[in-house]
């Protein structure tokens, strides 16, 4: 059936490159640095620079990837949510072992609370995963764990576009797994709809959550670009 069989059409690229693991290893220098007691007086706990390795002319990075990275800087996004198939779960960040030669480990960020937050706001209101009779995708008993899982905890990415986005934007992006069919029929469309609807206008109104507003000058009373916002017992600082 098309729940398993060519599982993986589609997943890479004309050259060949997966997108979902080809975003910069930002977790690996961060961790180092809080090895070394460098974060955050000698390198930063947010706001990570890329590598210069992945900048060159002939690194493995796909033009879709670099075109996301140059729509991202551009634009000062805080929440997002990326859309996968073949399973019926919320992931979210850190999608990397921190222990690098663990297939799975539970890796949270400093802001662990929020993050299963929002993926439980998406796996609650969606149909498919909140059903009592769900049955499961595969071979993980998501419903179980309430349809939400770290994703180091499941499997290890490295480079995936959830690290990304917290390490080197101020963007909070969780990973939705939408269906245990990766190819659903036609036929089907309408009710993946269903499943998903409320799911997506719950999750973008969680952008209103916490605290928001506008840092600025005392004197001059303009907006303040790039000033730092740092929350007592949370290592990850935010810009404005």
């Amino acid at each position: 059936g098309s729940e398993l069989a060519g599982w993986a059409m589609g997943r890479w690229t004309y050259e060949g490159i997966d997108l979902n693991h080809n975003f910069a290893d930002l977790n690996t220098a961060l961790w180092d640095a809080e090895d070394n007691d460098l974060v955050p007086h000698e390198f930063p706990n947010h706001y990570i620079p890329i590598p210069e390795y992945y900048t060159l002319a002939n690194a493995t990075v796909a033009p879709e990837t670099r075109a996301v990275i140059a729509w991202m800087q551009r634009f000062p996004f805080v929440l997002s949510a990326n859309l996968h198939g073949g399973e019926l779960v919320v992931t979210y960040p850190f999608d990397m072992t921190r222990t690098y030669w663990k297939a799975q480990e539970l890796t949270p960020t400093p802001d662990d609370g929020v993050f299963r937050w929002l993926a439980t706001v998406y796996a609650t209101a969606n149909l498919a995963m909140a059903s009592g009779d769900r049955r499961r995708c595969h071979y993980d008993d998501f419903a179980r764990l309430g349809n939400v899982i770290n994703g180091a905890n499941w499997h290890t990415v490295a480079g995936s576009m959830n690290d990304f986005s917290y390490l080197h934007t101020n963007c909070f992006e969780i990973t939705v797994e939408l269906s245990c069919d990766k190819f659903p029929h036609a036929s089907e469309l309408p009710q993946e709809w269903e499943n998903n609807r409320e799911s997506l206008l719950l999750f973008m109104e969680q952008v209103h959550r916490g605290i928001k507003g506008v840092v600025r000058d005392s004197d001059t009373e303009q907006g303040i670009p790039n000033a730092i916002i740092s929350v007592d017992g949370i290592n990850h600082d935010v810009r404005t």
